[in-house]
């Protein structure tokens, strides 16, 4: 499953997903917003996505963890604000073995941060920033 969505994400239901007999190791990721970054206290964040692409990239992410690991993988991004604590992403994976599942986890959120058009602005108290590549007018 691939899904990005401005509504608030659960993980049991990601890991129910992902959960099959064939698997001896379930590893996930979640990723939440924290109230600091650089030394700054952050208020909240924006995400912004290019829907279409960012649905390709994380189909070629899942298909590259697939291939390489044998496993099956779960990822879900929200979208919009954000406060503090909510969470922002779930991967979640299946595999054989944990060394793959590990591995394969690490991958993907790696993977999304390299390729996947999905933008981060951080609200600070005296500002605000956008963190990683900058959105471009698609």
């Amino acid at each position: 499953m691939i899904e990005i969505t401005g509504k608030p994400l659960e993980i049991q239901p990601i890991i129910d997903h992902v959960k099959k007999k064939h698997h001896g190791a379930l590893v996930s990721f979640t990723g939440t917003v924290r109230d600091n970054a650089e030394g700054k206290r952050v208020l909240y964040l924006e995400y912004e996505t290019y829907q279409e692409m960012a649905r390709k990239k994380l189909e070629e992410i899942c298909l590259d963890i697939h291939n390489r690991w044998h496993g099956d993988v779960d990822i879900v991004h929200r979208t919009g604000r954000l406060e503090i604590g909510d969470i922002a992403v779930i991967i979640v994976v299946g595999a054989a073995h944990r060394s793959e599942a590990f591995t394969a986890c690490q991958y993907a959120i790696d993977r999304i941060k390299e390729i996947v058009p999905i933008w981060k602005k951080e609200f600070y108290e005296d500002g605000s920033s956008w963190i990683g590549h900058v959105p471009h007018n698609f």
